[in-house]
């Protein structure tokens, strides 16, 4: 019974250290700005991504905009939220095929899973993201 405590205790002893050394997720409470020089480095660091692309001149754009800022409050440590202006950013929408805006690419462990196209009501939209929590 002391060799399997042991062998127990040396084991949770080793995940704690592996826990220790590896860089911590800080998870921001508010969208990022994501650009096309960082749009990459974005949805490679946190496990669910959720990237609204947007312009200055879109209506439904800035319907969504708010409902984008409350679902990062709610869902901090769960989903980071990211925005990218089309406009401005012409390689990444290009390179996602962004035909319509509104635009929320969803991407899990770095890779694209689903695109929703439209302006959703709050509600709608964060039941739509919890499939993918």
């Amino acid at each position: 019974m002391d060799e399997e405590l042991e062998r127990i205790r040396r084991k949770k002893l080793e995940e704690m250290k592996k826990m220790a050394n590896e860089p911590k997720v800080d998870y921001p409470n508010s969208p990022l700005k994501v650009t096309d020089g960082t749009v990459d480095e974005v949805i490679g660091r946190y496990p669910l991504v959720i990237v609204d692309c947007w312009a200055e001149w879109c209506g439904p754009c800035r319907m969504v905009g708010p409902v984008i800022d409350d679902l990062a409050k709610e869902m901090a440590g769960k989903v980071v939220f990211g925005k990218l202006n089309v406009d401005e950013n012409m390689k990444t929408s290009t390179k996602y095929g962004i035909m319509a805006i509104p635009t929320l690419l969803v991407f899990k462990d770095g890779k694209l899973i689903d695109q929703m196209v439209g302006a959703y009501p709050k509600n709608t939209l964060s039941n739509k993201i919890q499939k993918y929590l």
